[in-house]
C-alpha cells in the first residue's frame, strides 16, 4: 500500500507534465495555421481589391522576393550551416507534403484541362467552376509556399530571439541585486505583468510575419520583437522579489 501511495504522485506529475507539453504543442499548431488562413485570406482580399492588377503575379513576386532575402543577408545561422538551402527544403518538403502527397496539384491538373469538344458530363462542369477559380487557388499554393518560406527564416533566427534573451536576464538579475542591496522597492504588479507579456509578444512576432500580405525584409519584424521580448525578460528579472 505504501508503494502504491508513493508512485501516484509521480505518475499524477508524469501525466500533467505530458498534458501540459501536448497543450503547448496544439497551442503551437493553432496559431501556425491561424496564421497561414489569414495570410491566404489576405492574399485574396488583396487580389481583388488592392491589387486586381498584379493578380496571380504578385504572390509569385512574393515568393522570389523572399527566396532574395535568403540569398542575400541569411548567408550563417546556428541552425543551419546552409540557411538558403535550408528555408528551401522546408519550402520545398512542405510543398510535396501538402500539394503532392495529397494530390492535389493532380486533382488541379485534372480540373484545369480544358474538355474535349462536345464532352459533356461531371468533369466539364467542374472545369467551368474551376475556371474562376483558378487563380485564386493557385494564389493560395503561392502563399503557402511564402508561408513555409517564412517559417524556415523565423526557425533560423531563433537564436536571435534567445541571445536577447540571456543577455537581458543577466542585466535584470544584476539590477535585481543592485535594487535588494539598495533597499529599493518591488512591485508584484510589474512582475507579473512582464512575465505574461514575453509569451504574446513570440506568438505576435510569428503570427505578424507570417501573415504579411507583402514582402518585408526579415529584420524589420524580428529585430523589434526580439528587442521587446528581451525588455519583458529584463523588467520581470528585475522585478522579482528580493527573498526568496
Amino acid at each position: 500500500m505504501v508503494e502504491r501511495g508513493s508512485a501516484h504522485p509521480a505518475q499524477t506529475a508524469q501525466q500533467g507534465t505530458l498534458t501540459r507539453l501536448l497543450g503547448r504543442v496544439s497551442q503551437a499548431v493553432y496559431w501556425l495555421l491561424f496564421a497561414l488562413l489569414f495570410s491566404i485570406v489576405l492574399e485574396w482580399l488583396g487580389m481583388v481589391f488592392w491589387w486586381p492588377d498584379e493578380g496571380l503575379r504578385h504572390s509569385r513576386e512574393m515568393l522570389e522576393a523572399e527566396v532574395g532575402y535568403l540569398q542575400t543577408d541569411f548567408r550563417r545561422s546556428l541552425v543551419s550551416s546552409d540557411p538558403a538551402r535550408f528555408a528551401q527544403t522546408v519550402a520545398d518538403k512542405a510543398y510535396v507534403v501538402l500539394f503532392e502527397w495529397t494530390r492535389l496539384v493532380d486533382v488541379l491538373g485534372w480540373l484545369g484541362t480544358p474538355p474535349a469538344a462536345g464532352e459533356s458530363g461531371l468533369r466539364a462542369q467542374l472545369h467551368q467552376l474551376y475556371q474562376p477559380l483558378a487563380r485564386f487557388i493557385l494564389a493560395a499554393l503561392q502563399i503557402t509556399q511564402v508561408f513555409a518560406l517564412r517559417l524556415a527564416i523565423l526557425l533560423l533566427a531563433t537564436p536571435v530571439f534567445l541571445l536577447f534573451g540571456v543577455m537581458a536576464l543577466v542585466d535584470g538579475l544584476v539590477r535585481r541585486d543592485l535594487r535588494r542591496w539598495g533597499g529599493g522597492r518591488e512591485s508584484s504588479f510589474i512582475y507579473h505583468w512582464s512575465k505574461r507579456s514575453a509569451l504574446p509578444l513570440l506568438v505576435t512576432a510569428w503570427v505578424i510575419y507570417l501573415a504579411l500580405p507583402f514582402s518585408l525584409h526579415p529584420s524589420w519584424v524580428i529585430l523589434p520583437f526580439a528587442t521587446l521580448f528581451a525588455l519583458s525578460i529584463a523588467i520581470t528579472a528585475n522585478a522579482f522579489k528580493k527573498y526568496l
